[in-house]
């Protein structure tokens, strides 16, 4: 009866390391699955140049959206637009 109970202890365990080790591996595929896409990029409209989306400084003007690389950028822009 105690190798029954000692044998029912191991086997859930093992259960709990296995459940533990699939979602860290799922978790670390997910995460390199999002590195290795491409970063979506954007021009400034002041000084044409392009930069990562999430990294830009974004200004709605006129209702439209438009993303700088710097406050100095976006500041010259928009004095250029009125």
């Amino acid at each position: 009866m105690s190798r029954l109970i000692l044998f029912v202890i191991l086997l859930l365990l093992f259960y709990t390391i296995l459940r533990y080790l699939m979602k860290y591996m799922t978790g670390r595929r997910k995460k390199i699955n999002r590195e290795s896409e491409p970063e979506e990029l954007v021009q400034d409209p002041y000084c044409k140049t392009y930069i990562p989306k999430r990294s830009a400084l974004r200004k709605r003007v006129s209702g439209r959206n438009y993303y700088f690389c710097k406050q100095e950028c976006l500041e010259k822009f928009i004095q250029n637009e009125n």
